[in-house]
């Protein structure tokens, strides 16, 4: 069992090393942390790790496979019956936390199966780089023992992993976090032999949109975002199951992406299927990586002032997204029991109205600045070697530009992983932000090369197997 570990593990460095392209050189890992590794007992705390947007399976409670596969007998948003089951359901005058279907997350998407035309039998990794990693810090994966990939001889898991709707208000899986964790700690006391009442922290490892689950869970713990539009007390009760907080390419401040998509749409190629600005619309999470005003990231293409993007009227104007007039053939299909043009718009419009209204709920709430509490800190991966969108201009004709690139990961910018608020006001000397980070971190990588990068995989098996509570530094001998 030992040795196929140690495989996996030199066999991910081996993977790192081809993947990247730009270095040969790549730190033994096996050697490196097998002492570490090999210590389960008392002081191996356990892992959680959550995946970002479209990170995760869905299926609908039919079996049919809603993202994750793009495959045959998938749905298909091109067409009407996929289409509904892609997008949320929208009634005029109902909460967003009264809109369900019967779509839940199955587990964390590792790979992409693809099936269809050329490209049948061709998987596309995702997630499955973070897993490599962990595997070589010998961390034995929940999801992988149970599904029987890998036969741990009996032992205890030590790494969980998070498969939530990701297309939901992020608040909302605060309460499926707290879940998993407390499975995690369960198991731990179990096979430690302590007592129900003795407490366990867990690390979290979470990418991308994931990082703002994780941020919303230990701040508010399990309280979701009050549908009064009310702010959740700041209570920091997340914070006493975990004890590092690790983000990877966080959109901490959004992204201006995720204007585009909701505006224009998500077309991964012509040999995928399209998804229109009315099914992303019904999104919440979507809405809620926009970027703040304050930060003047979008911007009107002639006079350069910002735009307010929680504003109604300004979506109305442009005639953007859920309320875009092009976009009714596609609410015909979302509404086919809506028979009028203008009952469907009116429907359209109520879900935009409070899509936007949580956003900006979601970000007041993370943006109390604020500390975690004494036992627990927050670091991040942040990619700062490619050029990324961080200025979009709209044109009189609501049409959208971008003006301005800026040091990223192609996806986030570098400033808004670090929710950087001198972005947009006057410049000071050292960062300002919310955010206590206890450890940043650059890497030279795009959005999801970050979590295959050589010094990300070395970093990360650091601080989870070897960084104390306390941070590094003397010890008592």
């Amino acid at each position: 069992m030992k040795a196929m570990i140690a495989c996996l593990g030199a066999a991910a460095a081996l993977l790192l090393a081809g993947c990247t392209g730009k270095s040969t050189k790549v730190a033994d890992l096996a050697t490196i942390y097998n002492e570490a590794a090999q210590h389960i007992g008392s002081d191996r705390t356990p892992v959680v790790v959550i995946p970002g947007i479209l990170g995760s399976k869905l299926v609908d409670g039919d079996g049919t496979k809603v993202w994750g596969s793009f495959t045959f007998g998938a749905a298909d948003p091109d067409f009407p019956v996929g289409a509904r089951r892609v997008a949320l359901p929208m009634r005029q005058g109902v909460p967003l936390s009264q809109l369900r279907d019967e779509v839940y997350a199955q587990d964390v998407l590792d790979t992409v199966t693809v099936d269809v035309g050329l490209l049948r039998g061709f998987e596309i990794g995702a997630y499955i780089d973070i897993m490599k990693t962990l595997a070589a810090g010998k961390y034995r994966d929940q999801s992988l023992g149970r599904s029987g990939a890998v036969d741990y001889g009996g032992l205890h898991y030590t790494c969980f992993q998070l498969p939530y709707d990701w297309r939901r208000d992020i608040s909302e899986q605060a309460a499926a976090l707290e879940g998993v964790i407390a499975e995690a700690q369960q198991l731990t006391r179990d096979e430690l032999g302590l007592s129900e009442n003795e407490p366990v922290k867990v690390d979290v490892v979470a990418h991308s949109m994931g990082g703002l689950v994780l941020r919303y869970y230990l701040r508010y713990g399990t309280q979701p975002l009050p549908d009064d539009g009310s702010m959740p007390e700041l209570t920091w009760a997340g914070a006493k199951n975990v004890r590092q907080a690790v983000l990877i390419g966080t959109p901490n401040a959004g992204s201006v992406l995720a204007l585009k998509q909701l505006v224009e749409g998500y077309n991964l190629n012509p040999i995928f299927p399209n998804y229109r600005p009315s099914i992303l619309g019904t999104m919440p999470a979507i809405y809620q990586l926009l970027p703040r005003t304050r930060h003047a990231r979008v911007v009107d293409a002639g006079t350069r002032e910002p735009i307010d993007l929680y504003d109604i009227g300004v979506w109305e104007r442009f005639g953007w997204g859920l309320v875009s007039p092009d976009e009714d053939d596609k609410l015909r299909e979302l509404l086919p029991e809506i028979e009028s043009r203008e009952d469907r718009l009116a429907i359209a419009r109520d879900q935009l109205v409070k899509s936007l209204a949580r956003a900006k709920q979601l970000h007041e709430a993370l943006d109390i600045k604020s500390q975690p509490p004494e036992g627990t800190t927050i670091s991040i991966f942040v990619g700062d070697s490619e050029d990324t969108p961080a200025v979009i201009g709209v044109r009189p004709n609501g049409s959208l530009r971008v003006l301005e690139f800026t040091p990223g990961d192609r996806t986030v910018t570098r400033d808004s992983a670090v929710m950087d608020e001198r972005v947009g006001s006057e410049w000071k000397p050292f960062l300002q932000s919310p955010i206590a980070w206890r450890r940043v971190q650059f890497i030279f990588e795009d959005h999801l090369g970050l979590t295959r990068n050589p010094a990300f995989v070395d970093n990360l098996l650091f601080m989870l197997l070897e960084s104390s509570p306390s941070g590094v530094g003397p010890t008592d001998d």
